[in-house]
Order: structure tokens, then C-alpha cells, then sequence
């Protein structure tokens, strides 16, 4: 995180340089303009002319600025391919002898073949820019700004800190950005008189110490703000569409928003959701016992997809179909196994009427699932 803190140092005093450098170009110009006169009349005339003239090329600067390498090339090439056709093409005007076309027609007309092939292969060239592989040409033309991964916290997913757990599995790449409005709000939370609120700001503290010491992650701090914004929530929008970076959040509307306003957001509780298990204990399904468990008197099933499930007292089904009901789902890190026992045996134990879902028959191997609406 101190390697972000002086990056975020660094940006102010670049910005500072730039427009000091620009300051000086503008007075280099103003001062030739006015020592060379090039514009007939009082002086400071050609000096406002080069004023003008240093303002649309620091535009064209500003906006040259945003464009991606591949853009740049794409334009610089067509834009040489056009002058070159365009000279070609002015070479056999000028060589023309007739007399019926003067040489004033000839020479507008080759000047103004000229720009027109120069504008529309730069148009041209810069939209189509992105086609082109800058792999292929070396590792000194690779767009190190397309490349970038950036993903911004929110405060909601800080103390969640469901993010940490995430980072530390590996599923969790590129930058991850933090803003310094992010920080003060969770100070404040921290800080606040409510013990709930200050306990939840504390805990969000904790799990920013956390990612600090994950060595994996590259966390940087941004000073940027938006102060004509007061709420978090857009700043966050803000600064996604200014870094074309993702907001991680678990909040909703933030999410909604984000995604109305063109920001990608990655939301923690989609991604719980996505993993949450395949049954719920509980819910009956009808197995195929495969063969018998490791425990006394168990059955072994098994799920299309591979999962194991262990069934009590199920031993004298091998080779059967049963109907079952889940008691448990265990996840660990070599994937999830179900425990289930018999739906006689639920019954017997006063557990009360039967269960009147869907029974799923799962068999080993390429056997297909079936849905059978039943009721016992």
C-alpha cells in the first residue's frame, strides 16, 4: 500500500508539470508571434493569431492524450498513406500541359487532394486502429493501458469482508483500487457514537489490513475526488467511467446505477449466489446406490456432476434406486459431499409427513436425471 501512496503523490506533481510545460509553450509562441510579425498590422495582432494557435494545439494535445497506442498508429499510418497517394495523384495533375486548366486550378486542386487524402486516412486509420496486433511488432509497442485490470472497492464490500476471503483463493486479479473518499468514510464509520456502526467501521478497517499483507494483491490509494459530488455512491460511478475500471460492491442500488450509468460492477452476493450448493438439507431426492461406504451400514450415490452423497443404513439398496431426504451439505476445498438418509427411516423417527418435492433419480455414469412427480 505505500508503493500506491507515492504513485498517488507522484500524479499531482506530474499534472503540475504539464501545465507548467504548457504555460511555457504558450509564451514561446506568444513572444515569436510577436517578435517576428508575421500577420500584417499592430503586433500584438500576430501575437493574439499565436495565441490562438497555442490553444487549438494544446486541444489537439489534451484530446491526442485520451487515444489509445493503437489508435495513434492506426491514424499516423493512415494518414501517411493518404499524403503519399495524394502526391502521386497531384504528380499527374501538375504534369498536365494543357492549357485548359491554369496552374493557380492546379495547384488548389493538389493542395486540396492533399488534405482531403491526409484527413480521411487519419479518420480512417484511427478507427480501424484497433484491429491491429502491436504483439506482433515487439514488446516496445505493447498498449500497457489496455492491459489494465482495475477494480474499486466500495465501502459495502470493505466490511463485508467476504473480498478478503476471495483475494486470498486467487479468483481476485489486477489493481485494486482504493479512494481516499472511501477511506474517510469508513474512518467515520469507525469513529461514530453508534456502537454498531463503529463496530462495523472497525471491522472494515481490518479487512483493508487484511488485503495489505496479502502479497498477491496490488493495492494502490487514489487521491482523486469530485467535489461538485457528494454522494459516495456516484463518486465511486465517477471514477469508474474516468479510470474505465469495476466497482466490487454488494450493494444493490449501487449496482443498478452503475450499470444504467455504463460502469461494470461485480457484485459479491452474485457470486455467492452462484455458489450456493446444488440441494438444501431437507429437500428429497431419489439416488442410485452405487456401492457401500467406509462407515457402518452406509450406501454410496453419486450426482451427474460427481458429487458423493452418503446415505445411513443404505448399504442393503446397492444396485437400487432410494428415496431419500438431505440432512447436510459439507463444501470443502475438494469440492462438496451430501448426506442424506432414507425417507422410511425419516418417517419412522416422527419427523412427520413426507416430503412432497421432486425426487431426482441420479445414477452413475452417463445415466440422465429424471424428474418424477410423486407423492408418497
Amino acid at each position: 500500500m505505500t508503493d500506491g501512496l507515492q504513485r498517488a503523490k507522484i500524479r499531482p506533481i506530474m499534472r503540475f508539470d504539464v501545465v507548467l510545460i504548457r504555460l511555457i509553450f504558450t509564451a514561446i509562441l506568444l513572444g515569436a508571434g510577436y517578435l517576428l510579425h508575421p500577420v500584417p498590422g499592430h503586433r500584438f495582432i500576430s501575437m493574439g493569431v499565436a495565441g490562438v494557435v497555442a490553444l487549438a494545439i494544446i486541444f489537439f494535445e489534451m484530446r491526442i492524450r485520451r487515444s489509445s497506442l493503437k489508435t495513434l498508429i492506426g491514424a499516423a499510418v493512415g494518414s501517411i498513406l493518404g499524403i503519399i497517394g495524394a502526391y502521386l495523384i497531384g504528380s499527374l495533375i501538375s504534369s498536365q500541359e494543357s492549357m485548359a486548366v491554369p496552374p493557380s486550378t492546379k495547384t488548389f486542386l493538389t493542395l486540396a487532394l492533399t488534405f482531403f487524402m491526409a484527413y480521411v486516412g487519419l479518420m480512417v486509420g484511427a478507427a480501424k486502429g484497433d484491429y491491429l496486433d502491436l504483439s506482433a511488432l515487439g514488446g516496445i509497442f505493447s498498449d500497457k493501458t489496455a492491459r489494465r485490470d482495475l477494480k474499486i472497492l466500495d465501502t459495502s464490500v470493505i466490511i463485508d469482508g467476504r473480498i478478503a476471503d476471495v483475494a486470498e483463493t486467487g479468483f481476485l486479479t489486477g489493481t485494486l483500487i482504493l479512494p481516499q473518499f472511501i477511506l474517510r468514510e469508513l474512518q467515520q464509520v469507525a469513529d461514530s457514537p453508534d456502537s454498531s456502526k463503529r463496530q462495523r467501521g472497525r471491522r472494515g478497517l481490518d479487512m483493508l489490513n487484511r488485503l495489505q499483507n496479502n502479497s498477491s494483491l496490488d493495492i494502490q490509494i487514489v487521491e482523486t475526488d469530485f467535489p461538485s459530488v457528494r454522494e459516495v455512491d456516484l463518486k465511486l460511478i465517477e471514477l469508474g467511467r474516468q479510470l474505465d475500471a469495476v466497482i466490487v460492491t454488494n450493494d444493490f442500488n449501487l449496482n443498478k446505477v452503475a450499470q444504467l450509468r455504463g460502469v461494470n460492477v461485480l457484485n459479491i452476493n452474485e457470486l455467492a449466489n452462484a455458489l450456493k450448493p446444488v440441494v438444501l438439507p431437507g429437500e428429497a431426492m431419489r439416488v442410485f446406490i452405487l456401492k457401500e461406504g467406509k462407515e457402518y451400514n452406509q450406501g454410496v450415490a453419486y450426482l451427474d456432476d460427481g458429487t458423493m452423497v452418503v446415505v445411513d443404513n443404505a448399504r442393503r439398496l446397492i444396485g437400487r434406486n432410494a428415496d431419500i431426504a438431505v440432512t447436510s451439505v459439507l463444501q470443502t476445498t475438494a469440492g462438496k459431499m451430501i448426506f442424506g438418509r432414507l425417507c422410511e427411516e425419516s418417517e419412522g423417527a416422527g419427523n412427520g409427513e413426507r416430503s412432497r418435492r421432486s425426487l431426482r433419480e441420479v445414477r452413475s455414469g452417463p445415466a440422465l436425471t429424471r424428474i418424477n412427480d410423486t407423492e408418497s
